[in-house]
């Protein structure tokens, strides 16, 4: 039977953002650590993107488990529409600014109120999103290492999500203001987290890696204003 990973719950969708405890197993850790690690993905400095394609990606976001969590925030459905891999280490280490999570992929460009900065990343056309279509969406961070203080854990700052998109100065002064959370966890676990919630990371200081596999869902494809998130 699967777990009932909301029993492990440490925050609440509230906030956020949530760290759930023992979702994977360590063997399915271990596991898809070795499936990821044999793959050939285009790998960036960062790690690697748009890897919903991958089948043992795919069968994870589609795992009940995983789903479960994305539903307590979306609160109905919940769809997985792009995965991409993390993987921070002593030779891969980078600091990240606090910042919202904004761009979304679509399957087609389409002139939109408050869409806009397009791109293509991978073929695929990116967007910034409206602060609406981005309350439709959460990310289930899958860990396959222990993330501690010293290895460049995701830090939150719980409730920002619900002020919607923000600007670079209110990002700064909510930044110097308000107590930060540092989502410690070990593998196997999962950290759940709202777009638009400002996060940021530091500089690993350890030679411990801190791969994760985040996953992001919405409870539609159908994001608003005639536009069809694509599948990454």
């Amino acid at each position: 039977m699967p777990l009932d990973v909301m029993t492990e719950r440490t925050e609440t969708p509230d906030q956020g953002f949530a760290i759930v405890a023992n979702v994977l197993r360590p063997e399915e850790v271990d596991e898809l650590a070795a499936v990821l690690a044999r793959s050939d993905l285009e790998r960036t400095r960062a790690g690697a993107r748009h890897l919903l394609a991958h089948s043992t990606v795919r069968a994870l976001a589609d795992d009940a488990r995983l789903l479960g969590i994305a539903r307590q925030f979306l609160r109905c459905a919940a769809v997985p529409f792009r995965a991409t891999l993390f993987d921070k280490s002593s030779r891969a280490n980078w600091l990240v600014a606090w910042h919202q999570d904004r761009a979304l992929p679509l399957i087609a460009r389409r002139e939109a109120p408050g869409w806009g900065r397009w791109s293509v990343k991978g073929g695929i056309t990116y967007a910034h999103a409206p602060a609406v279509a981005l309350s439709r969406v959460v990310a289930v961070r899958i860990h396959l290492d222990d993330s501690k203080w010293d290895n460049g854990p995701l830090r939150v700052l719980p409730g920002t999500h619900t002020r919607g998109v923000l600007a670079d100065d209110q990002i700064t002064h909510l930044s110097q203001t308000l107590e930060p959370v540092d989502c410690l966890i070990a593998a196997g676990g999962a950290i759940a987290m709202r777009p638009l919630i400002l996060h940021a990371s530091s500089k690993a200081q350890s030679e411990r890696p801190r791969r994760v596999l985040h996953i992001e869902y919405a409870d539609s494809l159908e994001i608003g204003n005639g536009l069809q998130l694509a599948i990454a």
